[in-house]
């Protein structure tokens, strides 16, 4: 469905509203925008560009609703915003351009109410559905540079890789817990195997190969400061109107004084400390000959990509949410905590929660102790390195035959936690159970407790 006159536009993919070449500003263009075009090497000319530029924003959470707002109070004159999800009140202490009023609303909708309430002069166009290979291509052929504000490394790819493919320039940015990152690639855009200095890097590039599995975690279980994602969607706006003001999206543009392409990198000092943030900036080269997306000899193709050609999930290592263990090494959380009430647990036996210990200070089972799931990956790995026993991993004084429980926060890493348990030794050969709980503390406020506060 289609609202022109307000300036939304709720369009299937890739419709993008073309509104012609704008070659003067509106009297209520010149009073809005004033304060930005005297700024020096602004200008009129530049704040055309803005007016006639097009702009997707992937993701309208943490990095996208910050994006979005500067984005839009710049002038952009199309915008386009990509989500499937709906707001949650636990959104809000970051994803600032959505509502307690409307949480349940679509992002994207929510989103563009918001952004219209700032500026309503742009156009925007939503798309209520995640990118993906089937749709990505169709959706950003029509911008001219697209923002990536999403969360996990198998989007990014996907994303990068289109926009390598379409010659579009991308502004990438990521953030957990206390720190981010931001990186401009594919500017100014250059086609598929043309190899220069340059000419900046793809996604692929800079990151050959994903982060291990186990060490990607999102927001719901690592935690995320507000003021760090915010920072890194505030700069993504700042290098995207940059870019777009100075018309360095256009592709075979060599956009005069190029700097060497650099990561930055942003840390938040949280603990006992008062001062700067912390900012690092990494040199990351130009294009790589070699690259699988962008090089000479590149075989990726948006025919490929939408058939399946690269499996993203599959190169990620994505977690899978099936259960992996053998029904006879896991447990409900009712059956356990009937086992509990009644005394019927084997005597001595140990409950670990794995989940972070600021999980674990909102409340636990009663008698679990905490071993946190990256401490225990990471003692498992020194154990097969230098040798020895598992049996440090958990507290003093436990008996070597003591059964032992693992519970996390959904029911996945507790299931790796028991594997790891017993490639170190510690099921002694089959004498010693370690079981899952299945479902992780999810399950037991669904099951046992309604009350427990599980975040």
């Amino acid at each position: 469905m289609s609202r022109k006159n307000g300036n939304y536009t709720n369009n299937h993919m890739g419709d993008a509203a073309q509104n012609g070449v704008r070659d003067s500003l509106a009297p209520e263009e010149f009073d809005r925008y004033s304060r930005q075009m005297i700024v020096p090497g602004m200008g009129k000319d530049s704040q055309l560009r803005l007016l006639n530029s097009h702009v997707l924003i992937i993701g309208a959470g943490g990095l996208g609703c910050p994006a979005a707002q500067y984005i839009t109070g710049a002038g952009v004159g199309t915008i386009g915003i990509v989500d499937g999800d709906v707001v949650e009140t636990s959104n809000l202490h970051r994803q600032v351009g959505h509502a307690t009023s409307r949480v349940g609303m679509l992002k994207v909708e929510s989103l563009i109410t918001h952004l219209r309430a700032l500026n309503p002069l742009p156009n925007y166009v939503a798309y209520p559905f995640p990118i993906s290979p089937e749709n990505a291509a169709e959706v950003i052929r029509g911008y001219d540079l697209v923002l990536d504000c999403t969360d996990n490394p198998a989007t990014r790819y996907l994303i990068s890789d289109i926009c390598v493919l379409l010659c579009k320039p991308l502004v990438s940015a990521a953030s957990v817990q206390k720190s981010g990152q931001l990186i401009v690639l594919n500017c100014p855009p250059a086609p598929q195997g043309l190899v220069d200095n340059k000419y900046a890097p793809c996604y692929r590039c800079c990151f050959r190969k994903p982060p291990p599995a186990g060490s990607m975690v999102s927001c719901g279980e690592a935690g995320i400061m507000g003021p760090v994602v915010g920072t890194m969607g505030v700069m993504q706006a700042g290098e995207a109107i940059k870019i777009l003001a100075s018309g360095l999206h256009l592709p075979g543009s060599e956009g005069g004084n190029l700097r060497e392409p650099t990561l930055l990198i942003y840390t938040y000092e949280l603990e006992n400390t008062i001062g700067p943030f912390s900012f690092r900036a990494l040199k990351m080269g130009g294009r790589k000959k070699n690259c699988f997306a962008c090089g000479e000899n590149s075989t990726l193709t948006l025919e490929g990509i939408k058939g399946g050609d690269p499996n993203y999930e599959q190169f990620c290592s994505l977690p899978s949410a099936k259960h992996t263990l053998p029904a006879e090494e896991r447990i409900t959380a009712s059956e356990y905590n009937a086992a509990r009430i009644s005394g019927k647990l084997p005597d001595g036996h140990i409950l670990v929660d794995t989940r972070e210990k600021e999980h674990f200070s909102f409340g636990s089972i009663p008698g679990a102790v905490n071993v946190p799931f990256g401490k225990l990956l990471t003692s498992a790995a020194k154990i097969k390195r230098e040798g020895g026993a598992g049996h440090g991993i958990l507290p003093h004084g436990v008996a070597e035959d003591a059964p032992i429980f693992v519970v996390c926060r959904k029911g996945l890493d507790s299931q790796e936690a028991v594997e790891k348990l017993k490639e170190l030794g510690m099921d002694n050969g089959g004498k010693r159970k370690i079981t899952d709980i299945k479902g992780g503390m999810q399950a037991w406020k669904e099951e046992v407790d309604p009350t427990f506060p599980f975040i």
